[in-house]
């Protein structure tokens, strides 16, 4: 019976998250989105970082995650979004990312795909791809959520990298405003959380240093390779590689009468 494949696109802010998971809706049929970011607790509701007392929008605790795992949870059931869900996300401007893009190179993934996934061509085990991008999918405290991924891409960037384009952007719409990071946001706040939650991904829980292959595997996490780091392209080629081989092991298993 055909079912939706849950996409996870995991890592830092800045990293890419969000253009990589337009460039997939674009290549897969049948494919749409859904924003940690519109799960997001009201402005009040943000917790404050101490001692600066200035909000923290990069923790666990900014966010309304039953409602996130609520929605997961009816994409596995329904394959599609709830219903009444309204996204502010794509209010919000992703930066030139994927500027080296070629629009033949879409176009040829989207082919490779629409062939794949082509009931007339064999078994169609999916029938919708759901790519469900956020800051704080893989973290150890969101071992339930994480759970639920059939795919779980895992993108990095440098803290350089990560700063210059996180202080390049304009702000967020929010759910009842706009935010603005306030100088020296990705310092005091971005990067030291994300250090928090993910060190135990890397070897001697260096963000720097490697993937800890052993974890990752363990876990079901893909990490971009480095060479993806600087080019989209690389990175979309790289995401539609993964997701590819995963579609052909169903389509595998359904001829084997295994799924």
């Amino acid at each position: 019976m055909p079912t939706t494949l849950l996409v996870g696109v995991s890592g830092p802010s800045s990293s890419g998250k969000t253009t990589l998971a337009r460039l997939l809706r674009d290549v897969f049929p049948n494919a749409f989105i859904l924003h940690e970011d519109d799960f997001y607790k009201t402005d009040a509701e943000i917790p404050l970082k101490q001692p600066d007392g200035i909000q923290d929008w990069d923790c666990l605790d900014a966010l309304d995650l039953p409602g996130l795992r609520a929605a997961l949870a009816h994409i596995k059931a329904r394959g599609a979004p709830p219903p009444d869900l309204v996204s502010k996300e794509d209010q919000n401007a992703v930066g030139d990312a994927g500027r080296d893009v070629p629009a033949e190179a879409v176009s040829a993934w989207r082919a490779r795909a629409a062939a794949l996934l082509d009931p007339a061509h064999g078994p169609a085990v999916v029938d919708r791809v759901a790519i469900v991008d956020g800051f704080l999918l893989y973290a150890e405290a969101m071992r339930d959520v994480r759970a639920l991924f059939d795919v779980r891409l895992f993108l990095r960037a440098s803290y350089g990298a990560a700063k210059a384009r996180r202080e390049t952007r304009n702000g967020y719409v929010t759910l009842e405003g706009f935010w603005e990071d306030p100088p020296g946001y990705v310092d005091k706040v971005v990067w030291p959380n994300y250090v928090r939650d993910h060190a135990f991904l890397f070897e001697g829980g260096d963000v720097h240093a490697r993937l800890d292959e052993g974890k990752c595997r363990e876990l079901g996490i893909d990490g971009m390779p480095d060479d993806a780091q600087e080019s989209m392209a690389r990175c979309l080629e790289w995401a539609c590689g993964v997701l590819h081989e995963r579609l052909k092991e169903g389509v595998k298993s359904e001829e084997k009468g295994e799924s």
